[in-house]
């Protein structure tokens, strides 16, 4: 039976996971008096998107992270002790991360919180951090690029573990220019995700001499059968000549057929968030169904390397422990998430508080969690990597689009 309880919130439906991975703590015989206590476990918590157009986002940021944490239960855990995550659905909204994290930092005692998914929640739960500031409490990898969390004041509260959206959309831009591209498209989600990214494209592009020829919209959580031939329209008709699109899998996938099913062939690129992936799969299937490949064309920015690169010791241990249908883009970066995370466990000693965790946190610049890139986080950086691998479709596969040695 799981050990998964859930709780009534609003509409939404939380499910709170409090137990290390598995099917939960089997009841055991009574300690006999005098008898030494298992170290409780470390408890982390976690509030990301479980359900909805978007669900797999989190669904599969955690599944990566899991299988790390997993693993080191299997090994004994940090110092003996196992690591436990809270986990809470917050349907990639903002009120409901506002109200999980106030639950994981005030009922739930969690020692961090980790895992978060996307710009439009996160943002809302700095303001918390903040105010929480007396207990020490941080957030560590969260699963967006956005600049808030890594400018002040909030940048003490998080430590980012990937890239930001500023670096991947100029690894991008300088891409398509390169290629030939000057007017330059837009696609943006309607939100504080959308915004960061197209102010993060305008500012790739000034450095060129450039700006955008046009910028569209689509609504948050909007889904692969939403019609975006209303964008293909606006953005072919300012002959935009290249797409960056700041979106996640499901819309930005539906851009794309709709793009291509109109006879425009243009370059379209995607950042990370978007969970390249997923999006090609939900391509491919559709491309059968037409009779046409819809997948040429496409550029994708990542944060992490190919999960099939072998020649980086990080996704040799992936690949190793996770079965062939979890290996993807989004679960590699769960896995690095978790890697760091538990270094600076280790580092914060066999009874962690959170002053000590954070300390573990900023003592990791210069080590390598197996990319051949040391981290570079510290008392002054909260930001442990910045590089940025580019990929391109061929044959309706991902495949890096540079020669990048570890």
């Amino acid at each position: 039976m799981s050990a998964a309880r859930t709780l009534a919130v609003g509409a939404l439906l939380v499910s709170t996971v409090a137990f290390p991975a598995g099917s939960g703590p089997a009841p055991g015989p009574a300690r006999a008096p005098g008898t030494a206590a298992r170290p409780g476990p470390i408890v982390i918590g976690v509030s990301n998107v479980q359900s909805g157009p978007s669900r797999l986002l989190g669904i599969k940021l955690l599944r990566g992270a899991r299988a790390y944490f997993d693993r080191v239960n299997a090994a004994g855990g940090v110092h003996g002790r196992p690591i436990s995550l809270v986990v809470k659905d917050d349907g990639y909204e903002p009120g409901p991360a506002v109200r999980n994290t106030r639950e994981l930092i005030e009922r739930d005692d969690v020692l961090f919180l980790f895992g978060y998914v996307g710009t439009p929640t996160l943002v809302r739960v700095l303001p918390l951090l903040r105010y929480f500031e007396g207990k020490g409490i941080v957030n560590v990898a969260p699963f967006t690029g956005a600049e808030p969390q890594r400018r002040p004041p909030y940048d003490r509260y998080v430590f980012n573990v990937r890239a930001s959206y500023r670096e991947e959309t100029r690894a991008l831009v300088r891409h398509l220019h390169a290629g030939g591209s000057r007017r330059f498209g837009f696609l943006g989600q309607a939100d504080a995700y959308g915004k960061s990214g197209e102010v993060a494209v305008r500012e790739a592009l000034a450095e060129l001499g450039l700006d955008l020829v046009e910028s569209v919209t689509y609504r948050r959580n909007d889904s692969f059968a939403t019609d975006m031939s209303e964008q293909v329209r606006l953005l072919r008709q300012a002959r935009a000549d290249a797409v960056v699109a700041v979106g996640v899998y499901g819309p930005c996938a539906a851009f794309v057929r709709d793009a291509r099913v109109a006879g425009w062939d243009v370059p379209i690129a995607n950042v990370s968030f978007v969970g390249a992936g997923t999006m090609l799969d939900a391509l491919r299937r559709e491309s059968a169904a037409r009779g046409r490949d819809l997948t040429r064309g496409l550029v994708n920015s990542q944060v992490v390397p190919s999960p099939d690169d072998l020649r980086y010791p990080l996704v040799a241990d992936y690949r190793a422990s996770t079965p062939p249908e979890d290996r993807g883009f989004v679960g590699l970066e769960g896995w690095l998430d978790a890697v760091v995370a538990t270094e600076a466990l280790r580092r914060a000693g066999p009874d962690p508080t959170r002053e000590s965790f954070v300390r573990g946190l900023e003592s990791l610049t210069g080590w390598d969690p197996g990319l051949g890139t040391p981290l570079q986080l510290s008392p002054a950086s909260h930001q442990a990597l910045h590089r940025v691998w580019l990929t391109r479709t061929e044959d309706g596969r991902w495949v890096p689009d540079e020669d990048q040695p570890p």
